[in-house]
């Protein structure tokens, strides 16, 4: 098995990057009880499936619809993993299983997800706080360097940085944050560049 690219004492991450847009695909799991859950099942479904059923992956939660985040979705539920995404993105998706409500703690054994809704790279992204460590995976929101790309339909520059800056930027400096795409930076990192993101308007 590779390294893995977050581990403690309670829990593992590993990273997968997937497809011709290089998405980062994220297995968390409980050490404690060996449950786990995949983040955004975006493309390579067979390596997916196989990642799947090595980590005992029961449940894929999805940060966003957009379409390089979802293409192995089909193949999962196939196969039995559920399936599940906010509801102002569900009619992005071939299909699913559960929608995920703002502020929902999702279990995963003895880990706990908290779901945090930050609409504007599409109106339903989410981000999912591991509480206790701390750890976000952030989807297309949050970037080293920026917010996401609010350029396509239903995506908006000032309802992003809002999110960003009232859901986002309210967690521990020492947030890791794991993106969409690319490489981890914290929140703290982060932080101080909002206003001259706003300045800049992307």
């Amino acid at each position: 098995m590779r390294p893995a690219h977050f581990e403690d004492s309670s829990v593992r991450i590993d990273k997968l990057v997937v497809g011709p847009w290089e998405n980062n695909v994220f297995i968390l799991r409980s050490k404690g009880t060996g449950d786990a859950v995949l983040i955004d099942a975006a493309n390579e479904h067979e390596l997916l499936l196989e990642v799947s059923r090595a980590t005992g992956v029961r449940r894929v939660l999805t940060t966003h619809g957009h379409f390089d985040h979802i293409g192995a979705v089909t193949a999962m539920r196939d196969a039995g993993i559920e399936v599940g995404i906010a509801s102002a993105d569900a009619e992005m998706l071939p299909s699913y299983d559960f929608t995920i409500p703002d502020d929902e703690v999702i279990r995963v054994g003895d880990l706990r997800l908290r779901s945090i809704l930050t609409p504007g790279h599409t109106a339903g992204s989410t981000c999912f706080l591991v509480e206790g460590l701390p750890i976000l995976f952030s989807g297309d929101t949050l970037f080293p360097g920026g917010a996401g790309n609010t350029k396509q339909p239903g995506g908006d520059f000032a309802t992003i940085i809002e999110s960003i800056d009232r859901r986002l930027f309210t967690l521990d400096p020492d947030t890791l944050v794991l993106p969409g795409h690319g490489l981890d930076t914290t929140v703290g990192t982060e932080r101080p560049n909002l206003d001259e993101w706003v300045e800049r308007g992307w």
